[in-house]
C-alpha cells in the first residue's frame, strides 16, 4: 500500500498535545497539513470549557467519542452523548463543557483551518488577559463568562 505524500497517519495518542483551560487538545490535522481546509483536534474535556464565544470566520463541529458534552449553540443547550455530532455555524455564539461526572473525549473540526494556532498560543495555565489580547487576531469574540463561573 502506498500513501500520497500529504497523507497523515497517526496512532492513538499521537499528535501535538497542549493544555487549554485545563483540557487536553491533540492536533491530528492542521492548516499546513490540509491546505487550510480544516483542522482536526482530539480533546479531552474535564471541566467547564471556554467562555461563550463567536467565531466570525470558522465553523466548528464536535463529535463525541466518549462521555457527555454540554453544548450551547445560539440560545439552545444540548447534551451530546457518544456518537453525537454538533455543528456550530460561523457567527453563532457557543460554548461547551463536560456534562456528567466523567471526562468527555471529542473530535473538534474547525473549518477553514488556522484557529488551531490560537490553542497553541494560549496553552498552559488559564490566562484571561492573554486570551482577550489574542482574540482579535483570531476573529474571536468572547461574549460571556465560562459556564462554571458566575457572570458579571
Amino acid at each position: 500500500m502506498s500513501f500520497h505524500h500529504r497523507a497523515i497517519v497517526l496512532g492513538g495518542g499521537e499528535g501535538k498535545t497542549v493544555s487549554v483551560l485545563g483540557d487536553s487538545y491533540t492536533s491530528k490535522a492542521t492548516k499546513e497539513e490540509t491546505g487550510g481546509a480544516y483542522a482536526l483536534i482530539e480533546a479531552t474535556v474535564v471541566g467547564d470549557g471556554p467562555p461563550p464565544h463567536i467565531h466570525t470566520t470558522e465553523e466548528e463541529a464536535f463529535y463525541v467519542l466518549e462521555g457527555e458534552l454540554s453544548v450551547l449553540v445560539g440560545e439552545r443547550t444540548v447534551t451530546a452523548t457518544a456518537g453525537a455530532f454538533v455543528l456550530v455555524p460561523r457567527g453563532t455564539v457557543h460554548t461547551f463543557s463536560k456534562a456528567g461526572t466523567a471526562a468527555a473525549r471529542i473530535l473538534m473540526i474547525i473549518s477553514p483551518a488556522g484557529f488551531e494556532r490560537f490553542f497553541e498560543e494560549i496553552a498552559g495555565p488559564p490566562d484571561l488577559e492573554k486570551i482577550m489580547a489574542l482574540a482579535p487576531k483570531y476573529n474571536l469574540e468572547i461574549v460571556g463568562p465560562s459556564p462554571g463561573q458566575s457572570g458579571s
